[in-house]
């Protein structure tokens, strides 16, 4: 390493680099891929704003003793402009606000839109879609984050790849799993939290994954149970992206019943070889809720 850093330095210490073979490649995202996660971005930050109007909206009303009843929508611009009846001052400073809300709104609206006719017209989100709890945002966003899913030879690379595995410190005596490294996507690893959350605690239907989670969640707590089920949520969808099979919900089951360390195994499809076998052929696609609102 040179004593000073300097343009010459640092051209000469990657040269040294490159000679020795010492680098990791960098996968070039494609034009689709980055125009989809666009899409999904500008979608989200404008949901965010609307969101952040709507309760400014709702805190400078209070000031004045105007409560907002709880409504979205139509109902909540509606509610607004009723409270505001007869008091031309404050109304003068509200509805400016309202006015950008409602055309942010209708622009997210449209957003929207778009995405789902997105998720409609590819065979892969429908594909991921049919897990309980992933709905057009979340599949979409896996899809263009993974791409091909021959850049992963193994699926449970995927999981790691996300930062949904623990970091791992070792020095000497001492040797101990911390907190997950939340490395790579944060946007789709927050999705797959939501949607491990949804499995969890909206979803009704028989589902070994979510069996699963729910008697890890007796043992370790809900939001530890959510981080390991969004894990194997990702593994589980680069699965389905490479065998191309339908989720199947009973996958699992008796073995979520047992111990909890055998049921991934029996939840990955058997399609290709690098994939464990253990779950039915046969599948059971079943409909993912919509996380697009």
């Amino acid at each position: 390493m040179a004593p000073n850093k300097t343009d010459a330095n640092d051209a000469d210490g990657l040269a040294h680099l490159a000679q020795v073979g010492f680098y990791r490649e960098v996968r070039v995202k494609g034009f689709d891929s980055m125009l989809t996660r666009t899409l999904v971005a500008a979608r989200t930050r404008l949901v965010r704003i609307c969101t952040e109007l709507s309760n400014q909206i709702r805190g400078l009303m209070k000031t004045f003793g105007l409560i907002v009843p709880g409504g979205k929508g139509a109902t909540f611009a509606s509610n607004v402009r009723m409270l505001l009846e007869g008091d031309e001052a404050l109304s003068q400073v509200i509805l400016p606000i309202l006015s950008a809300w409602q055309s942010l709104r209708s622009q997210a609206a449209d957003l929207s839109r778009q995405l789902i006719a997105a998720a409609r017209q590819s065979q892969s989100t429908q594909l991921l879609m049919s897990i309980p709890g992933v709905g057009a945002v979340t599949a979409t966003s896996f899809v263009a984050a993974i791409e091909d899913p021959e850049n992963f030879r193994k699926s449970r690379s995927v999981g790691a790849w996300l930062g949904l595995t623990t970091r791992r410190y070792q020095s000497g005596e001492v040797d101990y799993d911390g907190h997950i490294s939340r490395r790579g996507d944060a946007h789709v690893r927050g999705l797959l939290y939501e949607a491990a959350t949804v499995m969890l605690t909206r979803t009704n239907a028989e589902c070994g994954l979510r069996t699963w989670g729910l008697r890890l969640k007796d043992k370790l707590g809900f939001k530890r149970a959510a981080v390991a089920v969004a894990r194997k949520l990702a593994v589980i969808m680069h699965a389905m992206l490479v065998s191309g099979q339908h989720f199947d919900r009973l996958a699992g089951l008796a073995a979520a019943n047992g111990s909890p360390d055998t049921l991934l195994l029996d939840l990955i499809p058997p399609a290709t070889v690098r994939i464990q076998p253990g779950c039915p052929e046969t599948s059971l696609p079943g409909r993912g809720q919509d996380d697009s609102a």
